[in-house]
C-alpha cells in the first residue's frame, strides 16, 4: 500500500469521524434548544394572567435525583379561550418513578374528585389549574399523600402533534366508538371502529377522550393510561429516538413546565432505564363516593387517610400481570378469549358488555361534550 493510499484511507477515517461528530452536537443541540423552550416564562407562559393568590401556596420539593418522584400531567382543551384564560383541566394524570427499583406507575385521578383546593375551598380537582400550577401540584399532593414534584401542561393540540410526530401507534380498540356534536362543527366527532388500527394524532384524541358509555370518565380515565404507556413504548424505540429533536420541536408551542433541563436529562435516564407497573384510579372504587354539592354532581373520597394508604400499598405491592376494564392488556391487545367479555382492572372498575357499544349517556358526573 502506497503512501498515498493510506494518507487518503485516514483522511476518509477522519473525515466520517468529524461528520459523526458534527451530528452528534447537533442532535444533542437542538435537543438542548427545544427542551430549554418547554419552561415558559412571562407572557409565553399559559398563566402569565394567575391571580396573586397562587404565590400564598408553596413552591413544589426539589428532587434530589435518587427519590422517587411524582409529575403531574394535566391536559387541558384550550378551543375557544382568550390569551391568558386556562381552561380546567380535562386530563389530570400522575407519573411516579422510583429510580432505585426502576418502576414507574400512573394514576389518574378521575376529574370531578371533590377535594381542598388550597386558598380556595372545596371544589372538583380540575379546576385547580385554573388557579395556577403551583395549586394544581399542591391540591394533588394533599390528597395523594405524596409529594409532587413537578408538572407537565399541555392543550389537546400537543397532544395531537406527539402522536403523529411519533409516527402514530398500533393499537388495539376494544369497541366502536361514536360520538358527534354540532356545537364543535363537528371538528372533535368521534367515530372508531373495534379492532387493531393505527392511530394519528386525530383518531388517537379520539380514543382517549371518548366516554359515552355505561362507565364514562371510568372507563376513559383507563384508556388514557394504556395508551399513554403505549406512546412512551414508541418514544423508546431506536426509530423515535433518532427522530427526538423534530418531536420536541413539534409539541414545544404546546407545553409548559417547571421541569429544568437538568432535570429532565436526569428524568430521561431514570425513564429510559425503568419497567411500567401499575396502572391506576383515583378515587378507587372502593373508597369513592357519589354525592351531590350545590346541586351538582361530584366524586367524594370517603376516607381521606385511607386514600393515601392505598398509594403507598401500590408502590409496595408485588407487581402482577395487569388486565384492563376494556378488555385488553395494557399494552392495547385483546385479552384471552377465555377472561370474558368484561372483566376487572386494577382500579377494580369493570365495563359493560354489548351495551358499552353504544353512544348512550355516561355517569351523572361528567359535563357535556367529548
Amino acid at each position: 500500500m502506497t503512501k498515498r493510499t493510506k494518507r487518503a484511507i485516514l483522511w476518509s477515517g477522519a473525515g466520517v469521524l468529524i461528520a459523526v461528530a458534527a451530528f452528534v452536537a447537533y442532535y444533542f443541540i437542538a435537543i438542548y434548544n427545544q427542551v430549554d423552550n418547554f419552561q415558559k416564562t412571562g407572557e409565553e407562559s399559559p398563566f402569565y394572567n394567575v391571580k396573586p393568590t397562587e404565590t400564598k401556596v408553596p413552591e413544589p420539593p426539589k428532587w434530589e435525583g435518587t427519590e422517587r418522584v411524582n409529575i403531574l400531567l394535566m391536559g387541558v382543551d384550550a378551543r375557544g379561550l382568550k390569551k391568558g384564560e386556562i381552561p380546567r383541566s380535562d386530563t389530570m394524570l400522575v407519573a411516579s418513578l422510583d429510580p432505585v427499583a426502576k418502576k414507574i406507575h400512573l394514576f389518574s385521578i378521575m376529574r370531578d374528585t371533590y377535594t381542598k383546593i388550597p386558598e380556595h375551598g372545596s371544589d372538583r380537582i380540575n379546576a385547580a389549574i385554573t388557579h395556577g400550577p403551583n395549586t394544581a401540584m399542591k391540591a394533588v399532593s394533599d390528597l395523594l399523600g405524596i409529594p409532587i414534584q413537578y408538572y407537565v401542561y399541555t392543550d389537546f393540540r400537543g397532544f395531537i402533534e406527539l402522536v403523529d410526530a411519533v409516527g402514530g401507534v398500533d393499537f388495539y380498540v376494544e369497541k366502536d366508538m361514536k360520538y358527534t356534536s354540532k356545537a364543535d362543527k363537528h371538528e372533535f366527532d368521534i367515530d372508531l371502529k373495534k379492532g387493531q388500527q393505527h392511530l394519528d394524532g386525530k383518531t388517537a384524541l379520539q380514543y382517549v377522550r371518548f366516554r359515552h358509555d355505561a362507565m364514562s370518565d371510568f372507563t376513559r380515565t383507563e384508556r388514557q393510561r394504556n395508551f399513554l404507556k403505549a406512546v412512551a413504548d414508541k418514544l423508546k424505540s431506536t426509530t423515535s429516538i433518532m427522530k427526538l429533536p423534530t418531536i420536541l420541536e413539534k409539541v414545544n408551542p404546546y407545553i409548559d413546565t417547571n421541569l429544568s433541563v437538568e432535570d429532565m436529562w436526569k428524568l430521561a435516564t431514570v425513564g429510559y432505564d425503568s419497567q411500567m407497573g401499575s396502572s391506576e384510579q383515583i378515587p378507587p372504587m372502593e373508597l369513592l363516593v357519589e354525592k351531590k354539592v350545590g346541586g351538582s354532581d361530584v366524586l367524594d373520597v370517603r376516607s381521606e387517610d385511607e386514600l393515601k394508604e392505598y398509594v403507598q400499598n401500590v408502590f409496595t405491592k408485588t407487581e402482577e400481570p395487569e388486565t384492563t376494564t376494556n378488555g385488553t392488556s395494557t399494552t392495547g391487545e385483546p385479552k384471552e378469549a377465555d377472561s370474558g367479555a368484561g372483566g376487572t382492572g386494577s382500579s377494580g372498575t369493570s365495563s359493560g358488555t354489548s351495551s358499552d357499544t353504544s353512544s348512550g349517556s355516561g355517569s351523572g358526573t361528567t359535563s357535556s361534550g367529548p
